[in-house]
């Protein structure tokens, strides 16, 4: 297969009771119960993820992979990538520096404690930073970080010291080696299909495979070379209605020429072998020109 039109990436957030402990910081049994379907979930999506013959990126917090060995082992013995996803779904913001690697390293020990794996991938719980996570990720030696939001289907890399006061204009810093696989909340299971404290989701599943077939479409038609990340939770998407409508999508992504679906590590090991860092900062593609 030539280069591909569009690279496609099935994003899963194992975050099994984390989510709820970390970042909503429940000690509500009831609501911590609900991250117990996500183990139930995972068997669903390794099946679909095989009947498609497609690779997934399973993005996993220490915390899970503590509890959820077998099944975590069991994801990356099908194939499937593995990415950091922190300690319990914590947000790198509450903690210092020291807090935020230890932290960092707590998710690595878990991991590979589980399935033998030191991640190339970092995906930040709820997607936040906190003013030294770049450098951090940089520390630690990361290819990639799927975080960020800078810009839709285009990647891009990382920037570190960015500066944002409120009486002075923007600041930007300097690009590192760590490619950015922008996220989107349009592309997240979570808002749609989770009821949270503000009221929010329990949207039909119609709906959501409206918006993301057209979302799939746009970056088909004008973003030549581009991923499309969609990023799922097993404790959201594996509920029946909503696997059912994944399952058309996939077939619907799959009808597409020069389609290819691609974990992340594998769409930022090609990407990056064709955009070095530095033939990337000299092609005047920079993402943000300051």
């Amino acid at each position: 297969m030539s280069e591909p039109r569009l690279t496609c990436a099935l994003t899963f957030d194992f975050d099994a009771q984390s989510v709820w402990i970390g970042s909503y910081k429940s000690k509500n049994p009831s609501e911590i119960s609900r991250g117990e379907f996500g183990p139930v979930a995972i068997p669903r999506i390794l099946s679909l993820l095989e009947r498609h013959g497609v690779p997934g990126t399973f993005c996993i917090p220490g915390h899970t992979a503590c509890g959820y060995p077998d099944l975590v082992k069991r994801i990356h013995d099908a194939g499937h990538e593995i990415a950091h996803h922190g300690w319990v779904h914590e947000n790198p913001a509450d903690f210092d520096v020291a807090g935020e690697r230890a932290n960092m390293e707590k998710g690595f020990e878990a991991l590979h404690k589980a399935c033998g794996v030191r991640p190339v991938g970092y995906r930040s719980p709820a997607w936040d930073f906190s003013e030294h996570t770049p450098e951090i990720l940089k520390e630690f030696g990361f290819s990639y970080d799927s975080s960020l939001m800078g810009d839709d289907y285009t990647p891009y890399y990382m920037r570190s010291g960015d500066q944002a006061p409120d009486d002075a204009p923007y600041v930007f810093g300097q690009h590192i080696d760590v490619l950015e696989l922008p996220v989107t909340w349009t592309l997240d299971d979570f808002p749609y299909f989770e009821l949270d404290s503000g009221g929010t989701g329990l949207k039909p599943a119609s709906l959501v495979e409206e918006i993301w077939r057209d979302e799939f479409t746009f970056s088909y038609q004008h973003v030549p070379g581009g991923l499309f990340n969609l990023t799922m939770h097993p404790q959201v998407i594996g509920r029946g209605h909503r696997l059912m409508m994944l399952d058309r999508l996939v077939a619907f992504f799959a009808q597409h020429p020069a389609v290819k679906f691609d974990t992340l590590g594998g769409y930022t090991a090609r990407w990056r072998k064709a955009n070095p860092l530095g033939a990337w900062l000299k092609s005047g593609s920079i993402h943000i020109r300051n």
